[in-house]
């Protein structure tokens, strides 16, 4: 498993070696919760509000800020392939699953909002977003339990 993060935060918010090990820990643990057995490999660029509401904007026709955007490579379904992965989806002998975009400050105002810490709220947008790389969704109300539940149980098991 391998994670990249490329942090383009002109704030300094947390030190960043604690914010990657934090988004490690919550990738990792997501993909063995998941049964993700194989060499993957998960993008993670952290972000200002104003360059997710571009983000937003280009993508999803969406003026706003959003916390976390995921943008699979794979075609999945709630963990499994749709079709099978070829040659072309290996990146050094993983296999990429795709980009997650994370607005840092959004996720601070959140962790505030929701009476929990920033660190609980940045794990929560990184394990979302692996779920959504895995071809989890919450658009019908039933995907949304399952996500949900999915996401409790991650979470829980990395102690938060």
């Amino acid at each position: 498993m391998k994670t990249v993060i490329q942090n383009k935060l002109r704030k300094r918010y947390l030190p960043v070696k604690k914010l990657k090990t934090l988004l490690t820990k919550a990738i990792e643990t997501t993909l063995k919760t998941e049964a993700i057995d194989f060499p993957a490999l998960v993008s993670v660029l952290l972000v200002e509000n104003d360059e997710m509401s571009g983000i937003n904007h280009k993508f999803r026709d969406k003026d706003s800020v959003t916390d976390v955007l995921s943008f699979p490579m794979l075609n999945m379904k709630n963990g499994a392939f749709l079709e099978e992965p070829g040659a072309s989806d290996m990146d050094d002998g993983k296999l990429f699953l795709g980009d997650i975009v994370i607005s840092v400050p959004k996720a601070m105002e959140q962790a505030e909002e929701y009476g929990h810490s920033f660190e609980r709220e940045l794990a929560f947008l990184a394990v979302h977003g692996v779920l959504h790389l895995l071809g989890y969704d919450h658009i019908r109300e039933n995907d949304e339990k399952i996500m949900t539940g999915r996401q409790k149980q991650i979470l829980s098991d990395m102690g938060l």
